[in-house]
């Protein structure tokens, strides 16, 4: 099955924007291939231009801070695991602290005056070539496992903040129930009557050769299904659909 998620909220599209970030970060990080890392490092450079444009901490730990008390409500409820739900209170309560004890972040990349002057040609189209910036191409020279120590140290420093950010957007995950429904002509309304959700996730099976367009309000959740045509310009679907969908709120 396929996951497709939408945000019903612009705080959580967010959250998922810089997950998105991360998770190509990491990824092209570990290549040996000098080309893999220069997509790690623009994508470095994009996690710091959000960090350096919006509060993204201090929503992160209003978030941790919200469902932990959420969660702290939970203790004398009947069926709850105790010894689990301390563990995830520490969890929280850990990675808090480590984001919360930070400085500025990414702070050290900002005072490092080769990586500000990278950075700047980065930003231009084909502005990181070995034309424009020697340094650069002479750094992608070096030996593997010199280059990952220059990327682990410029990437630490912003791990408080990744593993933050996926505690708190497991949590809404898992705070969704996975119901089978199915889109009638390649369609699903389901009405809310005024309850909000901040986090709609549906999975398809991709032998349908399909994908969902989905919205929210606080009214109702449309989910309409779609194929690209030889163009890849999506064309609705008449035919019913099963799928898989989770409703998350914290």
């Amino acid at each position: 099955m396929v996951l497709y998620e939408y945000p019903c909220n612009e705080r959580v599209r967010a959250l998922l924007r810089v997950e998105h970030l991360f998770n190509r970060l990491f990824f092209f990080a570990e290549g040996e291939d000098p080309r893999y890392q220069q997509i790690a490092v623009a994508t470095l450079f994009d996690v710091l231009d959000i960090c350096d444009r919006t509060d993204l901490r201090g929503s992160i730990l209003q978030d941790l801070e919200r469902q932990r008390v959420t969660l702290a409500g939970l203790r004398q409820h009947p069926g709850v695991d105790p010894e689990a739900l301390e563990n995830m209170l520490n969890e929280i309560q850990s990675v808090s602290g480590d984001l919360g004890g930070q400085g500025r972040i990414g702070q050290g990349l900002r005072d490092n005056e080769w990586l500000a002057s990278l950075r700047g040609r980065v930003a231009v189209p084909g502005g990181s070539s070995q034309v424009d910036m020697p340094s650069y191409f002479a750094w992608q020279l070096k030996p593997y496992d010199d280059r990952m120590h220059d990327l682990r140290q410029w990437i630490n420093p912003f791990l408080p903040l990744f593993r933050s950010l996926s505690l708190s957007l497991r949590l809404l995950r898992d705070a969704g129930d996975v119901v089978d429904v199915e889109a009638r002509q390649g369609a699903y309304q389901e009405m809310l009557g005024g309850k909000t959700f901040q986090l709609l996730r549906a999975w398809v099976d991709p032998t349908l050769g399909v994908f969902p367009e989905m919205s929210a309000n606080k009214y109702v959740i449309w989910v309409r299904f779609a194929s690209p045509d030889y163009d890849l310009k999506p064309q609705a679907v008449t035919r019913d659909i099963p799928f898989k969908l989770a409703r998350c709120n914290v």
